[in-house]
């Protein structure tokens, strides 16, 4: 690897779709900027890691011992060592060049914790809804950010400043899958950090058919509220909760959702940590619009809007 870029490595997480993986990482291994990949495997018993290492021996598989959800990908942020670290799901991949043009923003602009790329999707290459609310963000942004400012982001398309999601905690392991960028986002931004959508880096994403769409809906409610406990003040968490309640759709994930949720809740006293008034405030603007465009649409059933990324997260980017 005597071109490859040592500024940037690629962590990809996965879970039983060895084929996916082998898609994506045909594409990732013929980066110009030959970087460093790592598959985290949670726990596959299809032959994932065995396939990996026999069409890829150059890719590093590092086990997990137990499906770690998304918190797979603090196990591979701390294995490398590469100052910036480009996340992927298993059937995610970035374009050529697109990586060595992240590092070069993250070199200029030191206050960059985290960038979202603009994600192309399926053969036809349609850009993403989400890619439009992120480009419109309402959030303030200063005068030498390089992108619209967020507070929200899409954990396959997104690049890291490893320091920064390493002091923030990563992913919280109790959040699993399903809304999870929501919390590490909050904690970045409280701590100064920027996060920026940058249309310019460009993340190819395939859509796997192998969803569990039913747990993710559950999922989706008590991340959503456990989130609201955490970090948000009394009267918005108060005002919060009763607007995911009110909209939730009656099935039997959103109650399975709500009684984890209140099963975790003395975790969530413990570990409750109210973000500063700026933050707060950003979220209250985001709550806003959110509110507003679940109620336009009429499609919003509690979080899921289009290809699966959640009203908070959409809003909150």
């Amino acid at each position: 690897m005597s071109n490859s870029d040592p500024r940037i490595a690629v962590v990809m997480i996965t879970h039983n779709r060895r084929e996916e993986v082998l898609a994506s990482l045909d594409h990732l291994t013929h980066l110009p900027e030959r970087p460093r990949i790592v598959v985290v495997d949670n726990a596959s018993v299809d032959g994932t890691a065995a396939a990996v290492a026999k069409r890829y021996p150059q890719v590093e598989v590092l086990p997990t011992g137990g499906n770690l959800g998304a918190a797979a990908r603090n196990l591979g942020v701390r294995f490398v060592d590469a100052p910036y670290v480009a996340l992927c799901d298993d059937d995610t991949w970035w374009e050529p060049g697109s990586l060595s043009h992240a590092a070069d923003l993250f070199d200029a602009h030191p206050r960059l914790g985290l960038a979202v790329a603009r994600i192309l999707v399926g053969p036809e290459e349609e850009e993403d809804p989400i890619c439009a609310v992120m480009e419109q963000s309402p959030l303030p942004r200063e005068p030498d950010m390089p992108g619209p400012c967020l507070l929200g982001f899409l954990a396959g398309a997104s690049v890291v400043r490893r320091s920064a999601f390493l002091a923030a905690g990563g992913f919280e392991q109790r959040f699993f899958i399903g809304g999870e960028e929501e919390l590490l986002a909050a904690d970045l931004v409280s701590s100064g950090w920027w996060l920026c959508y940058l249309p310019q880096l460009l993340v190819h994403h395939y859509p796997s058919t192998r969803r569990d769409t039913n747990s993710r809906q559950g999922h989706l409610l008590r991340n959503a509220l456990w989130f609201t406990w955490l970090r948000r003040p009394l009267p918005s968490a108060l005002r919060k909760t009763g607007r995911l309640l009110r909209t939730a759709p009656r099935m039997s994930t959103t109650w399975r959702g709500l009684a984890e949720a209140l099963a975790g809740l003395p975790w969530v006293l413990r570990r409750r940590r109210v973000v500063p008034a700026h933050v707060e405030q950003w979220l209250r603007l985001l709550d806003q619009g959110s509110h507003a465009q679940c109620e336009e649409k009429k499609e919003c059933s509690t979080i899921t809007i289009s290809k699966g990324t959640t009203c908070r997260a959409a809003s909150s980017v």
